[in-house]
């Protein structure tokens, strides 16, 4: 199968976005790539999909100017080298913008693309620190920070009485800036980890930790890593008797990864960096589910809500770069949000603020596999 995907909800089918069987209207190109296979495959079909809920209801309206959006996805198999090649073609083909890139060191072998062509980058599906500061006049986050999440599960956890807590992370940029947050987390509350980890990522072999993490009775782990790699060491942690309360960031919010937990599922904290997706006090989750509902897809994940709150964003920045948009114009108009509201959330950017968000929640799987707060 060809690695060029125009995705319309199934990532791994050749389609086309709503609207683009309306040959009468042009089309705003805008390009992503992510690991549509691989060990991050199923988050990045969830926030894909979000993001497909909104384009698709803007689509249906009319478009923006009377352009419908296209998403032309590439699929770099969560290798960077291959999403800074991705990133390259996707450029070439003129695109407006990128779009939910996915992983740290992914984006940032983007990074230097994005100032060389002069090409937004919208709403990475990451929150590496590395993106916030210093300021990258062409990339604009949404949601917060890897640093932020890992600091409050570790606040939590000291709050709720583990003095034992054990830190695991994956060995490269994404690992090496969440345990910045988790190390300041054990900072504010006068705690060192019980041990401090580190796996590889090109070959992620849990094997040998486990019995470190045994010897040092961890009550609590905080695995930072991609799903199948965190996975793969919470069954090896249960396997070996050890039923210390397991930890992940939000880059493991999706239905996907629950999945993966199989029967190791019931009580994983997860952190969130969106609004509880089944509550419909939030205008932002009311609207998303809506929108599933006439899709008919039976739930919104949280995944899919980041796709979907980059999608509005996105959206939002067409709109005022609008009608003669360009790649330029776009960034401009993005910076030019002040206190603009996502449905419950307010977003602003300036010429020395990319940040967007800073929402960040804990929640629990349970039972029935899905994440309660």
């Amino acid at each position: 199968m060809s690695s060029w995907i125009r995705w319309a909800g199934q990532a791994a089918c050749v389609v086309a976005l709503a609207g683009a069987t309306v040959p009468a209207l042009a089309q705003i190109k805008i390009g992503q790539t992510a690991g549509f296979s691989g060990p991050v495959a199923a988050g990045v079909k969830e926030v894909s999909e979000g993001a497909k809920l909104y384009l698709d209801a803007v689509n249906k309206a009319g478009g923006v100017a009377g352009q419908h959006i296209e998403v032309v996805a590439l699929d770099d198999k969560f290798d960077p080298a291959l999403a800074a090649e991705n990133a390259k073609k996707l450029i070439d083909q003129g695109v407006v913008a990128l779009f939910l890139t996915r992983g740290t060191p992914h984006t940032q072998a983007v990074m230097p693309l994005l100032l060389q062509y002069h090409v937004p980058l919208v709403g990475p599906s990451t929150g590496a620190m590395a993106l916030h500061t210093p300021v990258n006049p062409w990339l604009f986050n949404v949601r917060a920070t890897y640093q932020r999440e890992a600091e409050r599960a570790v606040r939590h956890l000291s709050l709720i009485g583990m003095d034992r807590i054990a830190l695991v992370q994956v060995d490269d940029s994404f690992g090496a800036d969440a345990a910045t947050g988790a190390l300041a987390g054990f900072t504010g509350v006068n705690k060192q980890p019980v041990l401090h980890e580190k796996f590889d990522r090109t070959k992620p072999d849990m094997a040998p930790i486990i019995p470190k993490l045994m010897k040092a009775d961890a009550q609590a782990v905080l695995f930072i890593g991609s799903g199948n790699m965190v996975a793969d060491g919470v069954k090896l942690l249960r396997s070996a008797g050890s039923r210390a309360q397991v930890v992940t960031l939000s880059n493991n919010a999706s239905a996907g990864f629950v999945k993966s937990l199989g029967d190791n599922a019931r009580g994983t904290v997860v952190s969130q960096v969106f609004p509880y997706e089944r509550s419909l006090s939030a205008p932002i989750v009311k609207e998303a589910l809506e929108y599933g509902k006439a899709a008919g897809i039976g739930e919104v994940t949280p995944a899919m809500l980041e796709g979907y709150a980059a999608a509005k964003v996105l959206v939002e920045g067409l709109r005022r770069a609008a009608p003669n948009i360009t790649r330029e114009r776009l960034r401009s108009a993005l910076e030019s949000f002040k206190h603009v509201d996502l449905g419950g959330l307010e977003l602003s950017y300036s010429p020395t603020d990319h940040s967007g968000l800073d929402y960040a929640d804990l929640s629990i799987v349970g039972e029935d596999g899905r994440f309660k707060r």
